[in-house]
């Protein structure tokens, strides 16, 4: 929060920059006048809370950065942020546990805003197999997991796909957000090895609808689609950046390998 000491104005101008609009353009959608937010972004003129508000929504701040916005002017923060066991989450969390739990045998994690996973549904551990003990330690970061060379990144048989799509993905995020975590994060990751071609596909060979991850284990292979849930107008901090990623079989033999594992646990257990 140490950047709320730089003028509400100085904020608001480096958000609509990153969104690539002119006052003009923001104006128009805000339904202010150009005069009024340039007073805005010169410091010539003090917003009300509500007008942060409202410039922060067409500019689509992060709930995070919308409470730095209001604090630099003055203003009290009012997005809260809880840990996801705090009671006033109780139902947000009983959902969550919910919609990973029915993702079974298929694996599915809710990450936070930095891709660090806040819970799981605990399926298909024979993925994690061979990962280096420091890599599952709790909080464990889906990216660092998916692309070091101790994590899954040497049992990925599309590591330059798999890997370019989780960068694509971070990118956008950094992009959306600013976030200094994720900046870290990114570069971070650029300095893992990379895989070069390797695993890429062929020019004749027709594009995915959706990026796979092909990946290896013990009893075979296996190829998994993801997809991500969020939540829906959220007015905490910590559900506005949760999301629920799940996996599902990409293919036929994906499916039967991952029943018949599951069915194995079933029956030792």
């Amino acid at each position: 929060m140490s950047s709320a000491a730089r003028p509400v104005g100085e904020h608001l101008r480096e958000w609509r920059q990153r969104r690539r609009m002119s006052q003009l353009h923001l104006a128009c959608e805000a339904v202010i006048s150009t005069r009024h937010l340039s007073f805005v972004e010169t410091g010539r003129a003090t917003p009300s809370r509500e007008m942060i508000l409202h410039l922060a929504e067409h500019l689509r701040i992060p709930a995070r950065e919308r409470n730095v916005l209001l604090v630099a002017a003055g203003y009290a923060p009012i997005f809260a942020e809880r840990a996801l066991d705090d009671p006033a989450l109780r139902a947000a969390r009983k959902a969550i546990d919910l919609v990973l739990e029915a993702q079974k045998p298929y694996p599915a994690f809710a990450l936070d805003r930095a891709w660090n996973v806040v819970a799981s549904n605990a399926a298909l551990p024979e993925l994690y197999v061979d990962v280096a003990p420091a890599l599952l330690k709790p909080p464990v970061n889906v990216l660092r997991l998916s692309l070091h060379p101790e994590g899954l990144a040497p049992r990925i048989e599309n590591l330059a796909e798999w890997r370019a799509h989780l960068l694509a993905r971070l990118k956008q995020q950094i992009e959306l957000t600013a976030d200094p975590v994720l900046i870290e994060l990114q570069r971070e990751a650029a300095a893992y090895p990379s895989p070069g071609d390797a695993g890429s596909r062929g020019a004749e060979t027709p594009p995915e609808v959706v990026a796979p991850l092909r990946i290896r284990i013990a009893a075979g292979a296996l190829s998994f689609f993801t997809t991500t849930t969020v939540f829906g107008s959220p007015v905490d901090v910590t559900l506005s950046e949760l999301a629920i990623e799940s996996f599902f079989a990409a293919d036929a033999s994906t499916a039967r390998l991952v029943q018949a594992l599951s069915a194995s646990v079933r029956r030792s257990g």
